[in-house]
């Protein structure tokens, strides 16, 4: 890895209900550690409501940058990391636009939909995955600009288009499909393609 004489560390975390089996295939070959989050905490904790995101934190625990939709593909975000490793600056925000958030929900709503995401994860746990997907379904009516929700919503009714490989060009046409009726003829852009 380029900057590991430096002390610069990759810390990859995975948000999947599915677990380890499901993510191991997508580590192999990498250079760094994955770690899988299927409670969906991490997110949770930040309020990220897409993939892939961007934290960086300093040898001393503090964050440097958090970008919600970072993508090491955008050459603004890998010079801000290379400028943090260097020292040339103390932190970094990036202002682009990744996923436009069309609604804002209450932080009831947010709740109540982070608490139906949970439940769906204890019922997929005992393959309950009718009961699942209904309290995915109801967590993304609560929260529909959550696209951590909708992605496990597919992978519990389209497996195989995450296996063996991941299919974005189904989940393009599957977000115009539903956004369509969500949003108008228009759609939104899938995050995490450009």
């Amino acid at each position: 890895m380029r900057f590991k004489d430096e002390g610069f560390e990759i810390l990859s975390v995975s948000v999947d209900i599915q677990g380890g089996t499901f993510v191991k295939p997508y580590t192999l070959g990498t250079s760094f550690n994955t770690l899988v989050d299927a409670e969906n905490s991490l997110s949770n904790y930040f309020g990220f409501s897409i993939v892939p995101n961007g934290i960086f934190i300093d040898g001393t625990g503090t964050i440097r940058l958090i970008k919600q939709g970072f993508h090491v593909t955008n050459e603004d975000h890998t010079i801000a990391v290379e400028d943090l490793i260097k020292g040339k600056v103390e932190s970094v925000k990036l202002d682009d636009v990744y996923y436009e958030i069309l609604t804002s929900p209450s932080s009831l709503e947010l709740e109540l939909s982070t608490t139906k995401y949970k439940l769906a994860m204890e019922y997929l746990k005992q393959n309950r995955k009718v009961e699942a997907l209904s309290e995915l379904d109801e967590a993304l009516s609560l929260n529909p600009d959550n696209f951590l929700i909708r992605k496990q919503r597919w992978y519990i009714r389209h497996p195989e288009k995450f296996s063996p490989q991941i299919d974005i060009e189904w989940q393009k046409a599957q977000l115009k499909r539903e956004r369509e009726e969500e949003c108008g003829p228009e759609g939104c852009e899938i995050p995490g393609t450009n």
